[in-house]
């Protein structure tokens, strides 16, 4: 049995990670680059790369295909365009450019450090109308926030 972690690691044996600041210098050179957001859309609304699309990881499969509620027209018509996946922390986003690959998208890479490094890096957020981010502000919305019930019980241990 695989844990989250393996999991992503299987994963990057065939997706291609970037860094914030590789993102950056790629929108510059690549004005057709499209940015795939697949957090919620409530996290989304709170902050996101201006520009970005936003396709929830949920419905990430059938949105990058025409004939489904989900669809996403710009997603469908992007399999031959420069694609890069983001999430919070860039584990959603490994999983999710591995669908991609396997649905036939040519070009994908997934932020690594997620959104969280772009901040770090100093790059701009938006929020849901557009207006800037104040990154100081965005520590909080980026600082794990676990509860009591979602910490391993002392006495846990994964099964073999």
């Amino acid at each position: 049995m695989k844990n989250f972690i393996e999991l992503i690691r299987g994963c990057l044996q065939d997706v291609r990670e970037i860094m914030p600041w590789d993102l950056a210098e790629r929108r510059q050179e690549n004005p057709d680059l499209l940015i795939v957001d697949v957090r919620e859309p409530h996290e989304f609304a709170a902050m996101h790369i201006a520009g970005s699309l936003s396709v929830p990881r949920g419905i990430l499969e059938s949105a990058c295909e025409w004939e489904y509620e989900e669809t996403v027209p710009d997603l469908v018509r992007a399999r031959q365009r420069e694609l890069v996946v983001v999430c919070r922390s860039g584990y959603r986003s490994v999983l999710a450019a591995n669908a991609l690959l396997i649905l036939g998208f040519s070009d994908v890479a997934s932020l690594r450090t997620g959104l969280r490094g772009w901040k770090d890096d100093e790059r701009p957020l938006v929020d849901a109308v557009g207006a800037a981010v104040d990154l100081d502000a965005a520590d909080l919305y980026f600082s794990p926030q676990l509860r009591a019930d979602q910490m391993r019980p002392k006495d846990w241990r994964r099964a073999p």
